[in-house]
């Protein structure tokens, strides 16, 4: 974002200075904005402002959109590029306001709404974690809400798929892709909770050795299926008294906004979320594992 850092300090003056907007809104501005002349600069190389055009602008917001994000944030991100192109144009740094005519995708209409911070938090809490099945469904949604992963990846997990001492879990995703996704402390305490403590008190030697294979067990000593993970979470959203429609690929969508609205990196949330991948043989190896590890801990609220 080099070529673009005296134009977007200048900008984030004016809207101090002039605008006078709250300090939570101008880190809004300066997050949304780093990131999207970072993606312009890097992915794009378009070095001048007058080189931005319609069309640069609308496939970074596909980016977004792809990335399963909240409207309302990808809304607030097209304010922010629309905001700052207007001042460039008054300030003569761009002959043309290239994202004057940008609508919101009409894909990012259709999305759902994400869980704020203190939402996830109060769903999490409301598991009990003094009995059996209550540890076990907080790790169920401390894992959900701290790796963005897809409901069935989180029912195909193995315990062999933690690597907890590199702060990762494998994940294998579409077309059994396999992937590598940060989990924070919060999660991995939870998870090994219920390994430690409870997770053999639900095996059943008349089960085939298959669902022993399993992270996450059922009361019968089988693997969760997915109507039983829906289950898990709409339960806990009714005792936390949360009035939205709750589901398990919520957490995703909260998972990746939260990142994001956070100040991460796209491409960093953009792997954690499975959009690339990676083989079994790279896990100690992977020449992006500690950065991914640093921007899950410095952005993600549970980490």
């Amino acid at each position: 974002m080099a070529s673009f850092e005296a134009e977007l300090k200048q900008y984030l003056q004016f809207i101090t200075l002039e605008k006078g907007l709250a300090e939570n809104s101008i880190l809004s501005y300066r997050n949304d904005l780093e990131r999207y002349l970072h993606y312009v600069t890097h992915d794009l190389k378009v070095r001048d402002l007058g080189g931005i055009t319609l069309s640069h602008i609308e496939r970074y917001l596909s980016e977004l959109t792809e990335m399963g994000l909240a409207v309302g944030t990808i809304a607030r991100n097209i304010s922010s590029i629309r905001s700052f192109h207007e001042f460039a144009v008054v300030e003569h740094l761009a002959e043309a306001n290239p994202a004057e005519l940008v609508d919101l995708p009409r894909k990012a209409q259709k999305l759902p709404e994400v869980l704020d911070t203190v939402e996830v938090e109060q769903i999490i809490d409301a598991a009990n974690r003094t009995t059996p099945s209550g540890i076990r469904d907080a790790a169920i949604l401390e894992t959900l809400y701290a790796s963005g992963m897809r409901v069935s990846e989180l029912t195909n997990l193995e315990p062999d798929s933690l690597f907890f001492e590199i702060g990762f879990i494998r994940v294998i995703g579409k077309g059994n892709k396999e992937r590598l996704v940060p989990v924070g402390e919060m999660a991995r305490i939870s998870i090994k909770h219920y390994l430690d403590e409870v997770r053999d008190s639900f095996l059943n030697d008349t089960k085939p050795g298959k669902s022993k294979n399993k992270l996450f067990l059922n009361q019968r000593g089988g693997p969760l299926s997915r109507m039983s993970i829906w289950n898990i979470v709409n339960k806990y959203a009714q005792i936390a008294n949360i009035k939205k429609n709750v589901y398990p690929h919520i957490f995703r969508h909260s998972f990746a906004t939260h990142l994001l609205e956070g100040g991460a990196d796209l491409r960093a949330v953009q792997e954690m979320l499975g959009h690339t991948s990676i083989s079994t043989t790279e896990i100690y190896t992977h020449v992006d594992r500690t950065l991914l590890h640093q921007v899950h801990k410095e952005f993600h609220p549970r980490a």
